[in-house]
């Protein structure tokens, strides 16, 4: 049953759906989920050739940070993290770092968020200043048990991902990981969906 063909077409509420409609809704749902990493890979695709001022493009620089994660031998969840830490630059330039944690939220540590969802804050003590902020926003959180992995995420493998002469790995050497990583949500309400 399609629920787009003419024979099936109707107006369409929650309230009046029978079973049928469901089931076919949360088939498509499932395919749809499944998909996911090929969207999120052509989304990091569309971030080639936007430098934002830097030496490299936004691509690039996400392909560096997990490079470095990858090298350090973070875990699989942390690269992918890394991978994937600023991929809402083109989205959510005032709030990249919550739509990174948003996408990633179903699927990794809840130590892994907080670290992506708070890079934003975290990479501002290297300019902050310059912008007439507080560099030092980052310490409200000093209690918080990620705040020394917050650093040395942006320490580490953010702050070091601009070099242009840096032999970086493709895209294509992460698929497998994005794909792992993202093949079962585990911190969703529709985990029976999984």
């Amino acid at each position: 049953m399609d629920l787009n063909d003419e024979k099936n077409a109707s107006e369409f509420k929650f309230t009046e759906m029978t079973l049928e409609q469901n089931n076919v809704i949360t088939e498509e749902f499932t395919k749809h989920a499944r998909m996911l990493p090929d969207r999120i890979l052509d989304h990091l695709r569309i971030l080639a050739g936007d430098t934002g001022g830097f030496p490299i493009d936004r691509l690039q620089h996400c392909l560096q940070t997990a490079t470095l994660a990858h090298q350090a031998n973070e875990d699989e969840e942390y690269v992918v993290c890394a991978l994937l830490h600023d991929i809402g630059d083109s989205l959510g330039p005032f709030n990249h770092a919550d739509v990174a944690a948003t996408i990633l939220r179903p699927f990794v540590s809840d130590e892994n968020i907080w670290m992506i969802e708070m890079h934003g804050i975290f990479q501002g003590y290297y300019y902050f200043h310059h912008v007439g902020m507080d560099r030092n926003m980052r310490d409200q959180y000093k209690s918080h048990p990620c705040y020394e992995k917050t650093i040395l995420f942006c320490d580490n493998y953010d702050n070091q991902a601009f070099d242009p002469t840096m032999d970086t790995m493709p895209l294509e050497a992460f698929e497998p990981m994005l794909r792992r990583v993202l093949a079962t949500a585990k911190n969703t309400i529709y985990e029976c969906l999984t």
